[in-house]
């Protein structure tokens, strides 16, 4: 059962210690953003433990900047027996602009339920 509706999953301000060479911010960073947003989703539909088994393709069709503001859109894409796929949405807020609001790039992450052993198990959508 996916869940079309998306919500906000995380929100910050990136600084100068997340930049790269280049001066913009690292896309590791992001990359690593992705990931908890993705299982806060996971998490907030079926309360477990969960594991990052696979990111899809990510590009990067913005760049981010110090100060900007940026926001992790998140839904349910999937839930099959023991994963759940989340596509999350990366938008940032210009420092320079509190207006301008720019996509950067999307993801699609898929996370299996795991018990305390680490083994996998089944997903249990939260009731209510």
């Amino acid at each position: 059962m996916a869940d079309d509706a998306e919500s906000l999953a995380l929100r910050t301000i990136l600084l100068p210690r997340d930049t790269n060479g280049g001066g913009t911010i690292f896309g590791g960073v992001i990359l690593a953003q992705i990931d908890l947003a993705g299982a806060a989703v996971a998490r907030h539909h079926a309360c477990h433990r969960f594991v990052t088994v696979a990111m899809k393709e990510v590009k990067f069709i913005a760049p981010v900047y110090v100060g900007d503001v940026v926001s992790y859109w998140g839904r349910v894409t999937k839930v099959g027996n023991t994963s759940i796929s989340v596509l999350i949405r990366v938008e940032a807020e210009r420092f320079s602009d509190c207006n301008q609001k720019v996509e950067v790039t999307t993801a699609e992450v898929t996370y299996v339920a795991v018990d305390q052993g680490g083994r996998p198990m089944p997903v249990r959508p939260l009731k209510g």
